[in-house]
């Protein structure tokens, strides 16, 4: 049982916690340089690396999707009977954090339960928002303005209701394939360097993020009757030294139709809740345009975000922790559990992942 299931607790108050957007042309090298900070990096580069962002005027589709999300919860918690207000902070533009938790100590907020929109494990992915939930508490310090206590919710990437909704979303992209065509399932998420991924102590609890995207695809392939797909990678950046998780996307499609004459691809964006940045640039702009260029048809699957079915998991979420409830998942690869105040949700957390999925007996 994880420390937040051994509190499980009435909260005062939800948080949508995320990684920030700009909404504007003047705003991308400011965001950037606040991703970016401590890196070195000059502002010549950021003006380069924003070229995504300036293509879209500037603005990340990032922070609406959030709102959109925010607002479909609401309305689940109210169906449910759950008085719970919601804040949205982000880690690198506004809304901040640190504005977020100034506006809860002032509407007498004590007790926040803690959605971080990513679905894994990993750093970035997880523990980086742990640390997140680490400096709020030390600006509201800093502030002298009263504490806060947060419980970020579990990750959630083999809930069934994630993953029912997946798996529709590619059952729905496969029956747009015109007949005839040798279609081939690409399931796809962020990658990262291999020395972020391969972290853990002991044996079997090393990849935490890449084997848990692939116990997702997994997962989504077989509710969706598929048998044989790939996992791929995106979004890579940083020094070309420096090994990430392989292949590319773009690179891999290239290459199964130049080897295997495939003319068509379903790709799933497994590893993102929301067509942020990353989904429309990186897949719907850059993997299009090469897959034009060969004459590939890309069959593009929604996220899970929008929709009620992932409202209804969150709220399902926050439930597990106020009612001690079981938890829901489908897969056998390591689930982390809720934090608390950002403590690791087991010793070592992110170097050795020893906190495994909760037994029978455990829930």
């Amino acid at each position: 049982m994880t420390d937040a299931q051994q509190h499980a607790r009435s909260f005062d108050a939800l948080l949508v916690l995320s990684f920030g957007g700009p909404e504007g042309n003047e705003e991308v090298v400011p965001f950037l340089e606040n991703v970016t900070r401590g890196r070195g990096i000059p502002r010549e580069r950021l003006e380069v690396v924003g070229e995504h962002y300036f293509h879209f005027g500037g603005v990340s589709p990032l922070n609406q999707l959030n709102r959109e999300i925010i607002d479909h919860v609401e309305t689940e918690l109210k169906k449910r009977g759950h008085n719970l207000p919601i804040y949205f902070g982000n880690r690198n533009w506004h809304p901040f954090g640190t504005e977020a938790v100034e506006q809860m100590a002032a509407d007498g907020v004590r007790n926040v339960a803690v959605l971080a929109t990513s679905a894994w494990g990993g750093y970035s992915a997880c523990r980086q928002y742990d640390e997140d939930i680490v400096k709020l508490r030390a600006h509201l310090e800093e502030k002298g303005l009263p504490q806060i206590e947060f419980t970020k919710i579990r990750q959630f990437f083999d809930h069934p209701k994630f993953i029912g909704e997946m798996a529709q979303a590619v059952k729905d992209a496969y029956a747009k394939i015109p007949e005839g065509k040798q279609a081939r399932m690409l399931f796809t998420a962020h990658s990262v360097p291999t020395a972020h991924d391969n972290v853990g102590g002991g044996e079997g609890d090393k990849n935490i993020y890449s084997r848990q995207v692939a116990e997702a695809s997994r997962l989504v392939a077989e509710a969706a009757g598929i048998t044989d797909y790939d996992l791929v990678w995106q979004s890579r950046s940083g020094s070309p030294k420096t090994p990430w998780l392989e292949p590319d996307i773009v690179d891999h499609t290239t290459e199964i139709h130049e080897k295997n004459g495939v003319d068509a691809v379903v790709v799933c964006p497994i590893g993102f809740i929301s067509d942020h940045m990353e989904v429309v640039w990186d897949l719907d702009t850059e993997l299009q345009q090469a897959a034009d260029e060969m004459g590939v048809i890309v069959e593009r699957t929604r996220t899970a975000g929008p929709t009620d079915a992932f409202s209804s998991m969150v709220v399902d979420l926050i439930e597990e922790l106020e009612q001690e409830k079981p938890w829901e998942s489908l897969g056998d690869v390591t689930v982390q559990g809720c934090t608390v105040n950002g403590a690791p949700c087991a010793e070592g957390c992110c170097d050795i992942w020893s906190l495994r999925k909760p037994t029978a007996a455990a829930k």
